[in-house]
């Protein structure tokens, strides 16, 4: 995972515009990557806590340190079982995974170590099934050791969240004393309410991995086979005209939880996609909760923007676009949900289809949104002079 600055810096940049220009997209990612964190946490908890707690109880008159040292104690073949024996998990001291941990690791906060060399960063479900063939240890970490490494507590969130509550107390106030509120003021407030909603699924998710958790293969295991992160999207190895038209779709899709997709660039650099970081296969099971979340979202992003209206345009044409392209917004997530819940409910082989479509209703959005961007940027060649009146608060 050793990328140059430039090249981490533009990642972000891209993902930061992507933000400013459809944030009910990474809304939509944040959920699901919430929702694959929480069934990450799950399945651990439940593959080996439930057999830690287990040993314990085995010996209710003994401390914990004694029961770690029945727990070193082989009593059964775990090669021979589908879950290891409690004795090994109680051995390595599993603590209890929380949503945090769920994050880490589909950030891919655990690299696996071959003979002492990097192979690939292990998804949840691949860590999982090699602990319990036992090719590996159960990883030790703390919650408390995550948020040490990422260095984004809740202080600096809360204090975001204060200056975005900030904002929006200063244009109602500004509503309220019938000063004039711009189409930037009003683009701002639409981003910051939907920023304050990502905020609350990333709340328990660390800031950033650069130095992964390492996971050693042990000697006695034979050799890991091929893994999720070692295989290059095959899309991305055609070579017409297809191949550009996927680089600047398959973000979409992946934000828009359908699918995710291994580029080349994040094969070499053995981390996971820029845009990733969720269990696809569980996106599928939570794709009405995230579609309804996403969409919502669009709803009310749209929604704000209606609040110019009645704004103060240059002209007549600038006005009758700002509310198009607004009423579009409100509608096209209506729009996608609707018709994915008919092809989902009548068609069981109507994903592909439901991509389409839903790749198609993000275009029409991005349009709308990049219009009202362009608007807004053209009303700032005039603004009423009333603009400039700080609020009066006593």
């Amino acid at each position: 995972m050793d990328e140059g600055k430039v090249t981490v810096f533009c990642r972000r940049l891209c993902i930061m515009i992507m933000a400013l220009i459809a944030p009910e997209l990474i809304i939509t990612w944040a959920a699901s990557q919430f929702l694959s964190a929480r069934d990450t946490a799950k399945d651990f908890n439940d593959a080996f806590g439930m057999q830690l707690h287990q040993a314990r109880s085995d010996h209710p008159d003994i401390g914990e340190s004694a029961a770690t040292l029945l727990g070193e104690i082989p009593s059964s073949d775990g090669r021979n079982s589908p879950h290891p024996s409690a004795p090994h998990v109680a051995g390595r001291e599993f603590k209890d995974w929380t949503a945090t941990h769920g994050f880490f690791t589909w950030m891919g906060g655990f690299m696996l170590y071959f003979d002492d060399k990097s192979r690939a960063t292990l998804r949840p479900d691949e860590l999982l099934r090699f602990v319990r063939e036992e090719s590996v240890d159960v990883p030790v970490i703390m919650e408390a050791d995550i948020a040490d490494r990422s260095k984004g507590d809740a202080l600096s969130k809360g204090i975001a969240i204060l200056q975005l509550a900030w904002f929006v107390v200063q244009l109602v106030a500004r509503y309220v004393q019938n000063l004039p509120i711009t189409l930037l003021e009003i683009d701002t407030l639409a981003v910051a309410a939907l920023t304050c909603i990502t905020y609350g699924f990333w709340w328990k998710k660390p800031k950033d991995v650069g130095r992964p958790h390492a996971i050693y293969w042990k000697a006695t295991a034979s050799r890991p086979r091929k893994l999720a992160y070692d295989k290059i999207n095959s899309m991305f190895s055609r070579q017409d005209c297809s191949h550009y038209f996927t680089s600047c779709v398959y973000p979409i899709l992946t934000l828009m939880g359908a699918a995710t997709f291994n580029s080349p660039r994040a094969v070499r650099s053995r981390r996971v996609p820029s845009v990733g970081g969720y269990d696809e296969d569980g996106a599928g099971r939570h794709r009405t909760t995230t579609l309804l979340i996403g969409c919502c979202s669009g709803v009310v992003f749209g929604a704000i923007h209606c609040l110019g209206w009645n704004d103060v345009f240059q002209g007549n044409t600038e006005q009758l676009l700002w509310r198009v392209a607004s009423l579009e917004i409100v509608l096209t997530p209506v729009g996608i949900m609707m018709l994915s819940y008919f092809i989902w409910g009548n068609d069981s082989d109507g994903e592909v289809s439901a991509s389409v479509f839903l790749v198609i209703g993000a275009l029409i959005y991005i349009v709308a949104r990049v219009t009202l961007i362009v608007l807004l940027l053209m009303s700032l060649r005039s603004l009423p002079p009333g603009v400039y009146d700080t609020v009066a608060w006593t």
